[in-house]
C-alpha cells in the first residue's frame, strides 16, 4: 500500500493522466497480479526484485512510453489484445468501424460465406473482432509491416481465429491485382494512416515517439491512403459491396466528395462516433 500510494504521487507529480490507475496497473505488473488481485495483497511487503521491476516500469512511464506498451496489453471489442511498439495501439472510437462492418455482414443479401479484405491490419483488432463476431467470413488481412503481422497473428490464434483470416504482407492493393476481375470481396474495410505530416510533431509525446510512423504517417495532407484507396477499391469490390473507412476529425466530408467523384459508389455516408466526430465513412457499390 505504501509504494502504491508513493508510485501514485510521483506519477502525479510528473504530469502523468491518471496516476492513481496508472500506478496500480504497473504494480500489478510488476507483481504478476491482475488490478483486482492487487488488493488482496496491499498489506503484504513487497521484495526488493519487485520493487525495482516497478521503479523502471515507472520510469518508462514518465518518459511517455504509453501504459499499453508497459502491459503488453489493450482490450478491443471486450478482447484482450497483445501489443507492443510493432504496432498502432488499438483506439476505442474504432469499435465503430466493427459495429457497422457487423452491421453490413449480417445482412441476408450478401453471399456467405462473405469476404472481406482489411488494408492496414496492425494488431488484427478488427480482422479478429469480426471474425471472433462472425464464423461464418472469411478475412484477408494486409498490413506492409511484416513485423505487425507476426504479432496480429498471435493474436488471432490466441482468440482461435487463426483459420478464418489470411495474413498478408503488401502495400494497399498490389497482392490482389490478378484477382481484378473476380471483384473478389463484399467489404473491405480499414483504418489507415490519416495525420498529415505537419501535425505529427504536434502529437502527444506517447504517440510521436513511441507509436510507428508508418501506422500515423497520411502524407502531407493526411489524404494520400484515402486517395489511393477510393480510387481502386471499386476494382476489387462485388456489385452491392461496401467500402468502410476511418477518418480522422474533420476528413469525413472530403472523403464523402472523393468517394462521389470517384463514380462507383452511390451515395456515401457519414457516421458520428460517441463524441459526436464523424469517424466512419461508408459507401456502397453501384
Amino acid at each position: 500500500l505504501e509504494i502504491l500510494n508513493w508510485s501514485t504521487h510521483y506519477l502525479k507529480d510528473h504530469q502523468i493522466e491518471n496516476p492513481r490507475l496508472n500506478a496500480e496497473l504497473l504494480l500489478a505488473r510488476s507483481l504478476n497480479l491482475g488490478r483486482e488481485g492487487l488488493y488482496a495483497h496491499l498489506h503484504r511487503p513487497l521484495k526488493e526484485e519487485d520493487r525495482e521491476k516497478l521503479e523502471r516500469l515507472i520510469k518508462r512511464r514518465i518518459s511517455g512510453e504509453p501504459l499499453q506498451y508497459l502491459l503488453g496489453r489493450q482490450e478491443f471489442w471486450s478482447i484482450d489484445f497483445k501489443v507492443d511498439p510493432r504496432v498502432l495501439i488499438p483506439r476505442q472510437e474504432t469499435e465503430l468501424l466493427v459495429d457497422q462492418a457487423l452491421l453490413i455482414l449480417s445482412e441476408a443479401s450478401l453471399e456467405k460465406p462473405s469476404s472481406v479484405l482489411e488494408i492496414g491490419t496492425g494488431s488484427g483488432a478488427i480482422a479478429i473482432s469480426l471474425a471472433k463476431e462472425l464464423r461464418d467470413i472469411l478475412v484477408v488481412a494486409i498490413d506492409i509491416s511484416r513485423e505487425a503481422l507476426l504479432l496480429a497473428k498471435e493474436n488471432a490464434k490466441s482468440v482461435g481465429v487463426l483459420h478464418q483470416i489470411e495474413f498478408i504482407n503488401g502495400d494497399l492493393f498490389g497482392p490482389f491485382q490478378p484477382l481484378k476481375e473476380k471483384e473478389p470481396f463484399d467489404l473491405i474495410l480499414s483504418n489507415p494512416p490519416y495525420i498529415a505530416r505537419f501535425e505529427i510533431q504536434r502529437l502527444a509525446r506517447e504517440v510521436k515517439d513511441y507509436e510507428p510512423m508508418v501506422a500515423l504517417d497520411g502524407g502531407e495532407d493526411g489524404m494520400g491512403f484515402y486517395r489511393r484507396i477510393v480510387s481502386q477499391s471499386s476494382l476489387y469490390l462485388r456489385k452491392g459491396g461496401w467500402l468502410l473507412l476511418e477518418v480522422g476529425e474533420g476528413q469525413g466530408e472530403m472523403v464523402s466528395e472523393m468517394l462521389e467523384r470517384e463514380g462507383h459508389f452511390d451515395r456515401s455516408e457519414r457516421i458520428k462516433d460517441l463524441s459526436g466526430i464523424e469517424r466512419v465513412v461508408k459507401a456502397q457499390k453501384k
